[in-house]
């Protein structure tokens, strides 16, 4: 699915990635993006952030309550503060007007490569017999193969595609810190530059958690402050 509301964009969009073999859909703004996606399930949706009425970080922020059909932004705005924010809210990876065609199709098959490992991951975590690997930590279970965060009731934590994977790396880290650097590839947003979206990630992250639950380490980067416990769950 490709939302713009200039219709040339969304032509050269469209020509670039049907003789590659992909199915294309046109929108013009959130009502014909709704519209469609009533009628269709898409693997991707490439997204521009100008739009008119709501603006494409509002409408990623609306699709992520709901769906983590991966999201690309194709923008106008270059500035590196509007690529953190279209990240934190939970776009998959940003591309800035104008782009190179091959760029935008290199970018797409990356975030659907991604996105078929994580599933591919997940369904063989998740074979019937097997046991499921977990984590609690501060009175939360963390469920990797079911990219699920549940509170001290049970309950799911809702997190963006980021928060999870920034988490569950702690996690996994049982303690030790993790430089930004290490957090940026956990995230995979082939973004090595944002260390700033890192720490506004870990700060949402906290507000989240219970208080301390990550800390963080000077001149390092952070850590889960409480001691991590591994359990198995039969599946």
């Amino acid at each position: 699915m490709v939302v713009d509301d200039d219709a040339r964009v969304r032509s050269l969009i469209r020509r670039s990635l049907e003789p590659e073999g992909f199915e294309v859909d046109e929108a013009a703004d959130e009502s014909e993006l709704e519209a469609r996606l009533i009628a269709c399930d898409y693997d991707l949706i490439t997204l521009d952030l100008n739009l008119p009425g709501t603006d494409g970080l509002e409408i990623t922020r609306r699709l992520r309550r709901r769906t983590d059909t991966p999201i690309i932004m194709v923008t106008g705005k270059g500035d590196v503060i509007d690529r953190i924010v279209g990240l934190e809210v939970g776009a998959d990876d940003y591309v800035a007007k104008p782009f190179h065609v091959r760029e935008l199709l290199a970018r797409v098959r990356t975030v659907l490569r991604r996105v078929s490992l994580r599933a591919s991951s997940s369904a063989s975590d998740s074979l019937g017999g097997e046991e499921e690997m977990g984590y609690v930590v501060a009175g939360l279970k963390l469920v990797p193969s079911a990219r699920l965060l549940l509170d001290a009731e049970g309950e799911p934590i809702a997190l963006t595609r980021g928060e999870f994977d920034i988490l569950a790396a702690l996690i996994r880290a049982n303690g030790r810190a993790l430089s930004r650097e290490a957090l940026i590839d956990a995230r995979g947003d082939d973004a090595d530059a944002f260390d700033r979206a890192i720490d506004s990630t870990i700060a949402r992250l906290r507000k989240k958690l219970p208080p301390g639950t990550i800390s963080t380490v000077r001149e390092v980067g952070y850590r889960i402050a409480f001691p991590v416990r591994l359990i198995t769950m039969a599946t």
